[in-house]
């Protein structure tokens, strides 16, 4: 989305848009151009028009968070490549590690020493992934903050319990995909139903302007905006990142998100740390492309990786079967898969070059210090 179909598509739900200067346009379409979906855009608009925020400062804030288990899949580049633009665009941006919601949701058995060293490579992972930053509560730094740090304070359990006033048992079901889980999962575990509440406080007490999360995170959005309406607070705009499918996925995507990578199953999940020649036999083994479906994990990966962050896949077959290829578009990649310029093999590798090469920071970070990395993958063989 280019500055002038933003301009388009939201001048009517936010007329203020115009009144900004090409600068701060400039800024908005930064935080919004890649992202899948804007929720309440307004509010932001008039942040940057009034220069405030909630924090009272001017100083835009922005809220992403993670439960600490295990290791980082290639989602966490798709929210990395925002958080990069975010940074870009003079915003902090806090990583909140959600190290109660994990033992809630029982990540580790609920063993919070194992939960927290988790969390401490997740920083480590998002530095690197992030071309280590600046850190601080300033414009255009990054901040780590832990769910524990909000516990011993008694106004965010006010706030919690504020948020859950007037939700009922059946609407709280339904945001529990958050976790992870199913809406019958959770009877036999009341902790379970205080989660949304908890992730609506989270984003209130520590006043945010923005929340990040993929799409898969929107119920829990709807529910905190839901709950400012009630109180008159301040209402966070939600910004959500496309859901990377499982290679192994096919046909068209499912709102349910059932189609979503997931870590659990190693032959269908890219992780963070898979070397080059793990991701080519990765691909080569179970990633899904039919030259008759137009539907692939790997034409999603390179939209939402590769060409986010290079601009261009390279393909480098065999000499033997054709020569090298550049594809600045998604689309043209795609028609050349399914008219036969480009064979499927050749396609696989490609991406799974191009997303290689996105991850060599993270690769020589943990090449140098793999300390977090290694305590990590014992924690998770140990499972």
């Amino acid at each position: 989305m280019d500055i002038e179909q933003m301009l388009l598509q939201y001048q009517e739900k936010c007329p203020r848009l115009g009144e900004l200067s090409d600068e701060q346009q400039s800024r908005i379409h930064k935080i919004i151009g890649s992202v899948e979906e804007t929720v309440g855009l307004d509010y932001l608009v008039d942040c940057i028009a009034d220069g405030v925020s909630a924090g009272g400062d001017g100083v835009l804030r922005c809220y992403v968070g993670f439960e600490p288990s295990g290791k980082a899949h290639i989602g966490w580049k798709v929210l990395s490549l925002q958080l990069k633009r975010m940074l870009e665009a003079e915003v902090n941006v806090l990583i909140f590690l959600a190290d109660w919601h994990a033992w809630i949701n029982d990540k580790f058995n609920g063993n919070m020493e194992h939960i927290q060293t988790t969390a401490k490579y997740m920083e480590d992972t998002f530095r690197a992934l992030l071309d280590y930053p600046p850190e601080g509560d300033g414009p255009g730094e990054l901040r780590f903050f832990y769910a524990s740090e909000l516990m011993d304070n008694g106004d965010y359990w006010a706030r919690v319990l504020r948020c859950s006033k007037g939700a009922t048992l059946a609407m709280v079901r339904k945001t529990f995909t958050i976790m992870g889980r199913d809406e019958a999962s959770s009877d036999h575990d009341l902790s379970k139903f205080f989660y949304p509440a908890m992730q609506a406080s989270d984003i209130f007490e520590l006043n945010m302007d923005i929340a990040i999360g993929g799409m898969d995170q929107r119920k829990a959005h709807m529910f905190m905006r839901d709950v400012a309406s009630k109180y008159g607070w301040k209402k966070a705009t939600c910004l959500h990142t496309p859901i990377i499918s499982s290679l192994k996925s096919s046909g068209s995507r499912m709102e349910s998100f059932d189609h979503k990578m997931s870590k659990s199953d190693p032959g269908g999940a890219i992780l963070i740390h898979d070397d080059a020649k793990r991701l080519r036999k990765k691909m080569q083994k179970h990633a899904y492309l039919n030259t008759e479906d137009e539907n692939s994990p790997i034409y999603e990966l390179a939209e939402h990786v590769i060409l986010p962050e290079f601009g261009e896949i390279i393909v480098t077959p065999n000499p033997k079967f054709g020569q090298p290829s550049t594809w600045t578009s998604v689309e043209e990649f795609r028609n050349a898969v399914m008219d036969g310029t480009l064979h499927p093999l050749d396609a696989k590798f490609g991406v799974a070059d191009g997303i290689s090469r996105g991850l060599e920071t993270v690769a020589k970070h943990f090449d140098e210090n793999p300390e977090l990395l290694d305590k990590v993958n014992e924690l998770v063989n140990s499972k």
